[in-house]
């Protein structure tokens, strides 16, 4: 049988067609525009994401036996805020993970509210990219909208729901939106009345790898495709992308440069983190993860080389970064262009260039502004740490996890074990995966993992270059203290 899976991203929509054995059969990819109507705003139109989903699954499925077609799951771009009315009509542009306008309903949340009351409803406090701030935000700027709100979505569930009809959602893409209690999996009654809204108005929970419909026949009919394919629940994007590089089970690490970046840690039991650095999520695999998300990771690296440099060689750009430089550099990149996430949770903090003299070169320039993503993602490794989680070694997936000295670094620069594996393809190979479950190809999550992700290299950290990298990763987390008042 096939299985198809879609990672609804932030840039585009990537479609990947697997066979029962895990062997990856083809992939589309087919991209779409985003929206910045004001500054720190960040939207996309959903009909923009089905119009190209439903394109990219035609050209998939071009030249298979589209009878062999059994299942669809997704890994989608989390905590965005798509709102529909009674007539299902999209009542405004989604608002996106990035999107930075809800500083004040962030700050009421956490500070009226309070983070111990959030911790306690939701096992996570409020960050300006999650759901229920947006709620609010809605609520205060746009009332009409608001009051005509009959269904709240994540962005993928509204794949699922125009697929199948399904008004469905996953604990772990749910457990972003700051409306539900991760540690028991159902939605948080508190949550939903300090953000006026109803349960009639939340999609149902699901497990990942649960069915939750089948495709509409009118559906079907235009993809060519049976009306018997199922439609399995997905994940949000990284813990998709988790299924997809095997880190599932207990005390299993990834890391993932897209186009933000995240350290994602799994356990069999609920954890959570009392200073509030990290989320706390439920997992695709039945259950939690500890996660640390930065908002601009290789997003980082294509502004530097295309806005900045003009370019679209990033390999050529790194060419001139030899051995001998790395932990040498003097110039440190904050890598903030959309804010920070975890930990700093700062919407209004902006990137910077510092140390630059007049010998910096091109390639100190960029060299800085990948080892500043790794020493962001490093800043959540360390809290991870000082809750006792250490993990040993970590997957890597996402864009930036095909450059072998970005590698390098972030083995060096986490002073960890960076395990390559044969497939890179993160959430939409997570997407496969979680359909083969679903349709019951694979007992469980753990099972596929096992069967299909396979480790193809090991970049050990060397020990005399991760003692330059932690001297520099101290003068690093240095720079942002001394900072943040000027934002």
């Amino acid at each position: 049988m096939l299985y198809i899976g879609i990672d609804l991203g932030t840039s585009a929509v990537k479609l990947l067609l697997m066979n029962s054995e895990g062997r990856i059969e083809k992939i589309v990819s087919r991209e779409y525009s985003l929206y910045f109507p004001q500054s720190g705003w960040s939207e996309q139109e959903p009909e923009d994401w089905f119009r190209e989903t439903m394109a990219g699954i035609r050209e998939l499925t071009a030249e298979c036996d589209k009878n062999q077609v059994a299942g669809i799951s997704f890994g989608g771009q989390m905590h965005g805020l798509v709102a529909l009315d009674a007539d299902d009509n999209v009542i405004r542009p989604a608002i996106l993970w990035n999107d930075g306008r809800t500083g004040k309903e962030t700050d009421y949340l956490n500070e009226v509210i309070g983070k111990e009351k959030l911790a306690e409803y939701t096992a996570n406090i409020a960050f300006a990219g999650f759901t229920a701030p947006k709620l609010l935000w809605m609520k205060a700027n746009e009332p009409d909208n608001f009051a005509r709100i009959s269904k709240i979505m994540l962005p993928k569930d509204y794949l699922a729901y125009r697929l199948s009809g399904a008004f469905c959602t996953d604990v772990s893409d749910a457990s972003g939106m700051l409306l539900m209690d991760v540690k028991n999996r159902c939605w948080s009654e508190q949550m939903m009345n300090i953000c006026g809204i109803t349960e009639d108005q939340l999609p149902k929970l699901h497990e990942s790898y649960e069915v939750v419909g089948t495709l509409r026949p009118e559906i079907a009919g235009e993809l060519g495709l049976p009306e018997s394919v199922k439609v399995i629940a997905g994940a949000g994007d990284n813990a998709a992308a988790a299924v997809g590089t095997g880190t599932v089970g207990d005390g299993m690490c990834n890391i993932s440069l897209g186009t933000s970046g995240t350290i994602f840690i799994s356990s069999n039991k609920f954890l959570a983190d009392s200073n509030y650095a990290l989320h706390s999520f439920a997992h695709a695999d039945g259950h939690y993860h500890l996660m640390g998300c930065m908002l601009s990771a290789a997003s980082c690296n294509k502004w530097w080389n295309e806005e900045i440099l003009k370019t679209m060689d990033y390999s050529a750009e790194q060419k001139g970064i030899t051995d001998e430089k790395l932990g040498e550099n003097h110039v440190f990149f904050l890598p903030y262009l959309m804010g920070e996430r975890s930990p700093h949770n700062d919407p209004d903090v902006r990137a910077m260039f510092m140390g630059m003299s007049m010998d910096t070169t091109r390639e100190d320039m960029t060299q800085a502004v990948l080892e500043g993503v790794a020493f962001g993602l490093r800043d959540s490794l360390e809290v991870a740490r000082s809750l006792g989680i250490c993990p040993e070694r970590t997957k890597i997936c996402g864009g930036g996890a095909k450059s072998p000295l970005w590698r390098k670094m972030i083995a060096n620069i986490m002073n960890m074990k960076v395990e390559v594996i044969e497939s890179e393809e993160g959430p939409a190979l997570g997407g496969a995966m979680l359909a083969a479950v679903g349709c019951g190809e694979y007992p469980d999550v753990e099972t596929v993992a096992a069967k299909i992700v396979k480790v193809v290299d090991t970049v050990e950290p060397d020990p005399e270059l991760a003692a330059k990298y932690e001297s520099k990763y101290q003068q690093y987390r240095a720079i942002y203290p001394a900072i943040k008042n000027l934002y």
